[in-house]
């Protein structure tokens, strides 16, 4: 999957589990779109991966240029 983290097992990425959460689908559409691969502790592992990439980045603000 490009080098994408992807569930376990599948060809399914932790990206595709969050854009369908963010758009409004609820656990139980995410489930019976894709059985019987996922699960509900693989999309809560999803999420927990997600926040720590999320965590883990860290921003340096450039300093404001002076002319």
């Amino acid at each position: 999957m490009m080098g994408k983290p992807i569930i376990s097992g599948t060809r399914i990425t932790v990206e595709l589990i969050l854009e369908k959460l963010a758009a409004g689908e609820t656990l139980e559409q995410v489930l019976e779109a894709h059985p019987p691969r996922l699960t509900q502790e693989a999309i809560q592992a999803a999420l927990a991966f997600a926040t720590e990439a999320l965590r883990a980045d860290v921003v340096y603000p450039l300093p404001e240029m002076t002319r």
